[in-house]
């Protein structure tokens, strides 16, 4: 049962966050709906780990006490499933940004992009995209990027423990990604179609898992202030 007391005491709320919502405006909500139906000024709400977004999927909201464990869940394995499109990139490395080149794919086969794929596999070094809210000198990476201003990025180590491709529609590839903390999806969508002598973007992403958190288990946002309003 939802009371004030559970709120604050601390929960572990799993959320399905829908498309185009940024993971602060659903941690926002659940923070205004839980103070308007208890009458309350103030409640710890934040989630453990930011999705895109463009991206839809689990996010782990905790609340009260359990906020002193979002670290912990945030370094948990995550799994993702998505689309990357073969051939075009976008500066944002999704389709946040328009399409600004296209690359030759006649040379790309079902062998190759599956061969590529046990390139990205194990401990890699990444750039994260410039079109990201990692701070640089005190701004977001985005804010250069959005003023048409070049920034130096440096790599990150990550860990990718699978990669495995799930379909292939012409241009479009389905993928499966379980991989560890801080990692890009979106970079590694590009760097996969430039190790192919080409270009690519993702066009779509679901995460799936956070540690033993399953998405199967989440529920959308409209159902839990439902279920707020009928307390």
């Amino acid at each position: 049962m939802n009371t004030l007391e559970t709120f604050m005491d601390g929960q572990v709320l799993l959320i399905d966050k829908p498309l185009n919502w940024t993971s602060f405006q659903v941690v926002n909500k659940l923070r205004w709906k839980i103070r308007k139906t208890f009458n309350v000024k103030k409640i710890k709400v934040g989630h453990a780990g930011t999705l895109d977004p463009l991206a839809t999927g689990l996010l782990v909201i905790c609340t009260g006490k359990m906020t002193k464990r979002i670290e912990r869940f945030q370094a948990q394995v995550k799994t993702y499933t998505g689309t990357i499109v073969l051939g075009s990139s976008t500066p944002s490395f999704d389709l946040e940004t328009e399409i600004d080149h296209h690359y030759p794919t006649t040379h790309i086969t079902e062998a190759l992009i599956r061969q590529t794929t046990q390139q990205f596999i194990g401990e890699i070094e990444q750039f994260p995209p410039v079109f990201s809210a990692i701070k640089k000198d005190g701004k977001r990476l985005y804010e250069f990027a959005r003023a048409g201003q070049e920034v130096s990025i440096n790599p990150r180590k990550i860990t990718i423990n699978a990669f495995e491709i799930t379909k292939i529609n012409g241009l479009e590839v389905e993928f499966k990604i379980v991989c560890s903390k801080g990692t890009y999806i979106r970079s590694l969508a590009h760097d996969f179609g430039k190790a192919m002598n080409s270009g690519s973007h993702l066009s779509a992403l679901r995460r799936t898992k956070i540690g033993d958190f399953d998405v199967e288990n989440a529920m959308p946002i409209h159902n839990f202030i439902t279920a707020l309003d009928n307390i």
